[in-house]
């Protein structure tokens, strides 16, 4: 079976070029790799994520949004994840179920008992083989997220709710040590990579000799 990788992290701390960036080091070092993003990566996906961030429903209840996350998880790990990593492909995703246990259970304060039983159902036992999360502070990566578009749905939140967003990332990577590291993205592009790289080699996701 491949490996399967995630990258997540509040608004603003830099996934999108870090994706790239991770997604060079594993062809350079031999993987066969499938990019993708939660909620997302299948047309069912994608139309239940243009439902999550649109505007058109303010007042969505969290239970209803938590439900969504999962119903287009289901259809990525079916159609998406699932046969590429049976395929001894390297998956890439976006955001995964950390996210999950972050927003719906940091940031919208659902009981995290309910997300977890949610993962176990849809997900069986697989779990990400590594999971990066770009840690910066709240004020850092709203600066940062203002400046590139208008924010959706979801980064419309207030401070409180990315704080608290925040707060659960940094206790997951404390609670699964093995498999999610913390990193230091408030630092210069080249810093937060060096910092990436390093975990990558840690965890033996590719060799030193891609350097």
């Amino acid at each position: 079976m491949g490996k399967f990788i995630t990258l997540d992290g509040i608004e603003g701390v830099g996934k999108t070029s870090n994706l790239r960036f991770i997604k060079e080091l594993l062809e350079s070092s031999g993987h066969s790799c499938v990019v993708t993003r939660e909620p997302g990566g299948t047309n069912l996906g994608e139309s239940l994520r243009g439902l999550l961030l649109s505007h058109s429903d303010e007042n969505m209840s969290p239970d209803a949004e938590l439900l969504m996350m999962f119903a287009s998880r289901a259809e990525h790990l079916s159609k998406v994840i699932l046969p590429a990593l049976n395929n001894n492909q390297t998956v890439l995703c976006d955001r995964f179920t950390e996210a999950t246990y972050a927003y719906q259970g940091g940031g919208r304060q659902l009981d995290v008992d309910k997300i977890s039983e949610l993962e176990d159902w849809v997900q069986g036992e697989l779990r990400p083989d590594l999971t990066i999360i770009l840690d910066a502070p709240v004020e850092v990566g709203r600066a940062r997220a203002g400046s590139r578009s208008a924010p959706d749905r979801i980064e419309k939140e207030k401070d409180d709710f990315f704080q608290r967003v925040r707060k659960s990332y940094i206790e997951l990577a404390d609670h699964y040590p093995h498999r999610i590291c913390l990193i230091d993205a408030s630092l210069r592009l080249e810093a937060v990579q060096k910092q990436i790289l390093a975990k990558l080699i840690e965890h033996d996701i590719i060799d030193q000799v891609v350097c």
